[in-house]
C-alpha cells in the first residue's frame, strides 16, 4: 500500500466525496486511482470480477461537468465515489451472474434499489465483485470466477457472501460497498477482512424488487472501513419503497443526523449510561475459537473505558436455530426451486440440499417455527428492556483456508452443514434485530477479528452511534494489509 497521504485510495468515502466537491481532485482522477489499484492488487485477491471502464469514465466525465456547474453544497453526498457492486445485485447494463454458471452471461435491464440509491447519491459504478453462488454460504467462491482471497492472508477466505466487496474495501480498491445478509453475509466478511458491515432492521433498506415482497430474514446494507462511512451510506440508503410492504422503523433523517455529528471524543466517555450485555457463547454453548474470545474480552474493556456498563448477559436464544433454519430453507426454496429443478447439474450441492430442505417442510414445521419466532421475539424484547446493546463475536472462526468449502470443525466441535459454523451470526439474524460488525483488532497470528453489536429492532441509529464511539477509540481499520 502506498504511503502517499494524497492517494485517493487511502481516503474514506466521506473524505473522497469532500475532495471531489472541493475540486482538489476530479472524479476522473479518482477513477484513475481506483482502476490502477484494481490492476495492482486484484490479481492476488480476485475481488473484482467484472469491470466497465468505458461506462465508468463516461460517468466520471458527467460528474466533473456537474462539479464545475454546481455549488459544492448542492452536490450529492457520494459525488464521484467509485464502487463495484455485489454480483447478486442487479445492475442495469452490467453483467450480473450471482456467481452461477446458470447466469454467467446475464445482463439485467434494471438496478436493484440499493444500487439505484447509491447511484442517485453520486456513486460511479465500475463493475461487480465476487460472491458465493447465489450468495449461499460465507465463503466467496464459484465456478464462474473462482475464489476471492483475504487481503490479510491470501491463502485464507475473505468470507461471504459479500466477500468480494469486503476484500475490495480492505484492499483499498474502494472505500464503500453494497452487500446483503441472511445468515451473516455482511457481518462475516467484514470480520474476516477487518472492516465494518451493517445489517439494518427489516424495512430500513428494502430489498427491491423482490420475488417474495414479505421476506424478512435477508437484508441489504453497506460495508466500509469505518462506522462513519456506514452512517453516511445509510443516510442515502434508508427509506421505504412501495414495492416492499414492510415499515421502515429507522428513517433516513436519523442516519443523516448521525453522519453530521462531530466525531466522539473518547476521553469524554461518549458511552456513559449505555448498558451492554456481553456473551461469548450466546448462552447456548456455541463454539468459538479461543483467539476470538480473547479479543472479545479484551475489547469489552474498551467499551467500559468509554463509559459503558458491560456485564455478562444474553437473551434467551433457544428458539433462534429453529426460526433461522426453517425460514432460510423456506426462502431458499421460494427463490431457487425453479433454478434447481431446471439446472440441478450446474448448481452447487449445498444449494440443492438447502432447496430440498425447504421443499420438504411440513405445515407442522412452519407452524412450530411461527410459534418459536414469537417466543424468540418476547425473549429479545425482554432483554432489550434491560440492556441497550448485546456484544458478541461476529464469527466463530478466524479466516479459514480458502481451499476449503467451509470449516468442518470449530474449536474442536464437528460442523454438520455449510451454515452451522455461522451460528454466531445466524442466531442474531433470527431475532430480526439490527447488527453491526466492527473491527476488533487481530489475532496473535495477525488475522482480523470482528465484534458484533446488536440492538433492538428499529434502534439502528443508536446502535451505529455506539459502534462509532468504539471505532473512533480504536481505529483498527486504519491498518492496511500489505499487498
Amino acid at each position: 500500500m502506498t504511503t502517499d497521504p494524497t492517494d485517493p485510495c487511502r481516503l474514506s468515502a466521506r473524505e473522497l466525496a469532500a475532495a471531489v466537491r472541493a475540486r482538489t481532485v476530479s472524479a476522473r482522477e479518482v477513477l484513475d486511482a481506483h482502476f490502477a489499484r484494481i490492476d495492482a492488487v486484484n490479481p492476488a485477491v480476485n475481488a473484482v470480477v467484472t469491470q466497465v471502464r468505458e461506462q465508468a469514465y463516461a460517468a466520471a466525465a458527467r460528474a466533473d461537468e456537474l462539479t464545475a456547474a454546481t455549488p459544492a453544497a448542492e452536490l450529492p453526498p457520494l459525488h464521484g465515489v467509485p464502487m463495484t457492486h455485489k454480483d447478486t445485485h442487479a445492475t442495469a447494463g452490467i453483467r450480473t451472474t450471482s456467481g452461477s454458471p446458470v447466469f454467467a452471461e446475464h445482463v439485467p435491464g434494471h438496478d436493484d434499489l440499493i444500487v439505484a440509491r447509491f447511484t442517485a447519491a453520486g456513486v460511479i459504478s465500475t463493475g461487480k465483485n465476487n460472491v458465493p453462488e447465489f450468495a449461499a454460504g460465507s465463503h466467496s467462491f464459484n465456478e464462474v470466477f473462482g475464489t476471492t482471497h483475504n487481503p490479510w492472508a491470501l491463502d485464507r477466505s475473505a468470507g461471504g457472501s459479500s466477500g468480494g466487496a469486503a476484500a475490495a474495501i480492505a484492499s483499498r480498491i474502494q472505500p464503500l460497498g453494497d452487500g446483503s445478509d441472511m445468515g451473516g453475509s455482511l457481518r462475516n466478511p467484514a470480520a474476516f477482512c477487518g472492516i465494518a458491515g451493517f445489517r439494518p432492521s427489516a424495512g430500513v433498506v428494502p430489498s427491491a424488487p423482490a420475488g417474495n415482497a414479505w421476506e424478512w430474514l435477508g437484508r441489504s446494507g453497506p460495508l466500509a472501513r469505518s462506522v462513519d462511512d456506514l452512517a453516511l451510506a445509510m443516510s442515502v440508503l434508508a427509506g421505504p419503497d412501495p414495492r416492499i410492504p414492510l415499515d421502515c422503523p429507522a428513517p433516513r433523517t436519523g442516519f443523516r443526523a448521525l453522519a453530521a455529528e462531530d466525531p466522539p471524543d473518547p476521553g469524554a466517555r461518549p458511552l456513559a449510561g449505555v448498558r451492554i450485555g456481553l456473551s461469548a457463547d450466546f448462552g447456548l454453548g456455541v463454539p468459538v475459537e479461543p483467539e476470538i474470545v480473547e479479543v472479545l474480552v479484551a475489547q469489552a474493556r474498551v467499551f467500559e473505558e468509554l463509559g459503558a456498563v458491560v456485564e455478562e448477559a444474553v437473551p434467551d436464544l433457544r428458539d433462534a436455530d429453529e426460526v433461522f433454519d426453517v425460514t432460510r430453507a423456506f426462502d431458499m426454496a421460494v427463490n431457487l426451486r425453479e433454478v434447481v429443478a431446471e439446472h440441478r447439474e450446474l448448481v452447487k450441492p449445498e444449494i440443492v440440499w438447502n432447496v430440498e430442505k425447504g421443499l420438504a417442510l411440513t405445515a407442522e414445521q412452519l407452524m412450530d417455527a411461527a410459534l418459536a419466532r414469537t417466543r424468540l421475539h418476547e425473549a429479545v424484547r425482554a432483554f432489550f428492556g434491560r440492556w441497550d446493546v448485546l456484544l458478541t463475536p461476529t464469527s466463530q472462526v478466524l479466516p479459514f483456508p480458502s481451499a476449503e468449502r467451509w470449516p468442518r470443525t470449530v474449536a474442536g466441535m464437528p460442523m454438520q452443514t455449510y451454515v452451522e459454523w455461522m451460528r454466531s451470526a445466524s442466531l442474531i439474524s433470527a431475532t430480526g434485530c439490527p447488527a453491526v460488525s466492527v473491527p476488533g483488532g487481530f489475532s496473535p497470528g495477525g488475522l482480523p477479528v470482528g465484534l458484533q453489536l446488536v440492538a433492538a429492532h428499529g434502534r439502528d441509529v443508536e446502535l451505529l452511534r455506539t459502534a462509532r464511539a468504539y471505532d473512533h477509540a480504536t481505529r483498527h481499520a486504519d491498518a492496511a494489509p500489505r499487498l
